[in-house]
């Protein structure tokens, strides 16, 4: 039998999906599947982050990684507390604006950004994490405006070096000489850099290394007084003891039609989220810590969490279409496709356990074992290979819950696919006690 991976639920997403009257309202007017999503635990998230940069007294910036979600209700929420976006394209730059986001407060960064992406950024006083020196020549034509491109020059990683991000030693250093030939149309403020994994350690060094390249920079005459650090904050979906008994009983037997992996998110790790700043910052190098290297350096500290800031802010709810026996375990059929999980459109498995919200007349309380499938003609449009344990068989007009995933599950891969319509979002409010709903339509 698979371990439960009981997920971690936030408390407004287990009242959202006790009160049956408002899953029966929003299931009847959506008619198929739906994400709910919850900006104040976005707000929360956001807040605490803020926080504990405020109490390091580190200068800096929070800019949300809006290709995590593409919902406007989060940028909102961004304007209203002073935060940042991180942004990759026109579509996106222009939703930010559109929903109060001032130029000052978007990033830039992507590899090899299209001139309309580099003029609009340019026009609305956006800063740019320069990838490659030919995006630094196109950034220094476009930029004729009345102030120059404010830029940050992102740095290879010595520990990731067949990344295709970033600038070499070499190509950092023609790269800042071109930006001191071109100080009308660049501003070079800092330098960025992104890791993959989540570990606090090589941020913290690296993070050092580049408030060295900053005070060697001003040396130059450029106003270098920021880094970022990127993304990677690391988020707990279920609990350590259960994360640690599915590793270790592991076997292909788990999962429909002894379906292998070669590599899952780690569903549990820890530190999380702020929590996870708060050990970059208290991270000591040379007996001090990066939070007074910052400070005695007069360096904002600049950072682009996705994920950590959707952490328990939303969940996805599939209808139950049908369930059949499939030799030991049974299928459900949900309404919709898999590539709402886009963990599963990427060779993985989106491993905490959906919940079942029954619906109709009572049933017979005996557990069953179960995958999960999507409603396309494909044989790997399944939203849940693992054989996962429900309370009662699955029956047509149920709900399917799948917890937290507006972190990159709700969007990154979804189609169209059959001419289904894609799952609204579904923004959630308190009044007085209960939730009120809207689309996410802006």
């Amino acid at each position: 039998m698979s371990p439960m991976l009981q997920a971690r639920e936030a408390p407004w997403a287990r009242a959202a999906r006790e009160d049956d009257e408002l899953l029966d309202a929003i299931t009847h007017a959506v008619g198929g599947p739906f994400h709910l999503i919850y900006p104040d635990r976005f707000a929360d998230n956001l807040g605490a982050f803020q926080a504990v940069l405020c109490a390091h007294g580190v200068t800096g910036r929070v800019y949300f990684g809006k290709k995590a979600n593409k919902a406007g209700a989060w940028l909102s929420e961004v304007a209203r507390l002073g935060g940042a976006v991180d942004v990759a394209s026109v579509p996106e730059l222009v939703h930010c604006l559109a929903h109060g986001i001032r130029g000052e407060d978007i990033g830039v960064t992507g590899a090899a950004k299209s001139d309309e992406l580099l003029w609009l950024a340019a026009r609305h006083g956006c800063t740019v994490a320069i990838d490659a020196l030919d995006e630094l020549e196109r950034a220094v034509a476009i930029a004729t405006g009345e102030r120059p491109l404010a830029v940050l020059l992102r740095v290879l990683p010595a520990g990731s070096p067949h990344s295709r991000f970033g600038l070499n030693d070499g190509d950092l250093e023609t790269a800042l000489q071109r930006c001191a030939t071109s100080r009308q149309a660049i501003e070079m403020r800092g330098f960025s850099f992104h890791l993959d994994g989540y570990q606090v350690e090589p941020r913290a060094e690296f993070a050092g290394v580049l408030v060295d390249r900053c005070l060697e920079a001003r040396e130059r005459g450029f106003p270098a007084r920021a880094i970022s650090i990127g993304g990677g904050f690391a988020c707990a979906y279920v609990d350590e003891e259960d994360w640690r008994s599915f590793l270790e009983g592991l076997d292909v037997r788990q999962f429909h039609a002894d379906r292998h992996f070669e590599r899952f998110y780690p569903y549990f790790q820890t530190p999380t989220g702020a929590s996870m700043l708060e050990a970059i910052l208290r991270n000591r190098s040379a007996g001090r810590s990066l939070a007074t290297r910052l400070s005695e350096s007069d360096v904002s500290l600049y950072l682009e969490p996705g994920r950590a800031l959707l952490d328990g802010a939303g969940m996805s709810i599939f209808p139950v279409q049908g369930f059949k026996r499939n030799d030991a375990h049974g299928i459900v059929t949900v309404a919709g496709l898999s590539m709402s999980l886009s963990e599963q459109w990427k060779g993985s498995e989106y491993l905490p356990t959906p919940i079942l919200v029954q619906r109709g007349p009572p049933r017979e309380q005996r557990p069953v074992q179960a995958a999960v499938g999507g409603s396309s003609c494909m044989e790997y449009d399944v939203l849940t290979w693992r054989k996962v344990s429900f309370p009662a068989t699955p029956r047509h007009g149920d709900l399917v819950v799948y917890a937290n995933t507006a972190g990159y599950q709700m969007d990154k891969n979804e189609s169209e696919f059959h001419q289904l319509p894609l799952p609204p979002k579904i923004v959630l409010t308190r009044r007085d006690g209960r939730f009120l709903w809207r689309r996410d339509e802006r």
